[in-house]
């Protein structure tokens, strides 16, 4: 076993069920982590309920009229039930919500800069920070002085991933980061998410709907439908799977291994 598997989950999510306005039922037994260096993709069609479980890790639920009927979610062994949205980012557990969200009559410099407020850093730290997502994102060096609502939609992706880096993040949460975007502008992204893994160790937890390049980049994957875990396992083995890949993932299935060639299941 190697120390990512036997090192404690930086986010443990356990049989967790939410419901919105008291009624409908979105969640039933949700369950799944996050090791430190590790990035998950949590993969499903629209309405699968990918979008609750980070809206609930991230505790913004309750915003949506939505709450956790029962379950637990705990991020560095910590109940986040008993912290806000705010004291979470503070922590590390930094979240990139669906739609681009951005200051639209703020520059993107100023937009990136937000991200360093809600972390509380000193104006060193804010600037060392920015050049920083400047590197990982050189498209918004020249676009800095622009506002926001005036770049591209795959700019201001970049932004809204750029200000949540502002924040130091130790687990990343991104819902959707590829929707609407051109498929060359979703391959610079995850290329990027990928080399801040690589080289800083950054965690992940990404829901996305284009389980192809998710799967590409993440180390194990978790298949939800219609509030509840399908499917779990290693992004490569769950991508070989030919007889999962099509139904699931909508993937083109994967030729078998010839006759007598021996296969992992998946857990």
């Amino acid at each position: 076993m190697s120390a990512l598997d036997s090192s404690p989950p930086l986010l443990d999510i356990g049989s967790v069920h939410a419901v919105y306005n008291e009624a409908i039922l979105a969640l039933s037994g949700v369950s799944l982590t996050v090791r430190k260096g590790e990035i998950v993709a949590l993969l499903g069609s629209n309405g699968a309920g990918k979008s609750t479980v980070l809206k609930a890790v991230s505790r913004l639920l309750k915003a949506e009229r939505g709450r956790l009927t029962r379950g637990h979610i705990r991020f560095e062994g910590e109940d986040v039930a008993a912290l806000g949205p705010g004291e979470l980012v503070r922590r590390g557990l930094v979240p990139v919500l669906e739609g681009r969200h951005c200051f639209k009559s703020l520059s993107v410099e100023e937009n990136l800069l937000t991200g360093a407020l809600g972390r509380g850093s000193s104006r060193r730290e804010a600037a060392q920070d920015l050049e920083r997502v400047y590197s990982f994102f050189p498209r918004l060096v020249q676009k800095r002085r622009l506002a926001a609502g005036l770049v591209s939609g795959g700019e201001q992706q970049m932004v809204a991933i750029g200000r949540a880096l502002m924040g130091r993040p130790r687990l990343l949460v991104l819902d959707e980061p590829s929707m609407g975007l051109a498929p060359q502008i979703t391959q610079t992204i995850f290329a990027t998410l990928a080399d801040l893994n690589r080289r800083e160790g950054l965690s992940i937890l990404v829901a996305e709907q284009n389980a192809a390049v998710a799967l590409h980049h993440a180390s194990r994957a978790v298949v939800i439908e219609n509030g509840v875990c399908v499917l779990a396992g290693p992004a490569e083995e769950l991508k070989a799977r030919g007889d999962i890949s099509a139904f699931y993932l909508g993937l083109a299935p994967t030729p078998r291994p010839a006759a007598g060639a021996t296969g992992h299941s998946l857990h």
